[in-house]
């Protein structure tokens, strides 16, 4: 019986089908920016999240825009030192006018 004798298939690895080394420097480079990129999303995401529960302080404006607030916030305090004992009665009046003064 006469059979036929049928060529063998060499199947080529990866790099021998047609990549070259141009090719795998762009992997690569596309796989340093993937993680760059995704290490930078997991930074902002973090900054976001744990940035939401600090409001601001300080400054003439509150998160809303209205102003005076840096003047009632610093009333608050006036308000606390004169309760803790820390100044008297008369300065309290005195400091009091002169933030509600400068409004």
């Amino acid at each position: 019986m006469g059979h036929a004798r049928r060529p063998k298939k060499v199947i080529g690895m990866m790099w021998y089908d047609g990549w070259g080394w141009g090719n795998w420097f762009a992997m690569a480079l596309f796989m340093v920016l993937f993680w760059v990129l995704v290490i930078a999303g997991v930074v902002v995401l973090v900054r976001y999240l744990t940035g939401s529960r600090h409001g601001h302080q300080g400054g003439a404006f509150s998160s809303s825009g209205e102003p005076g607030w840096g003047n009632r916030r610093a009333e608050d305090l006036l308000a606390e030192r004169f309760a803790r004992g820390e100044i008297e009665e008369d300065e309290y009046k005195r400091r009091l006018a002169l933030l509600r003064e400068h409004r």
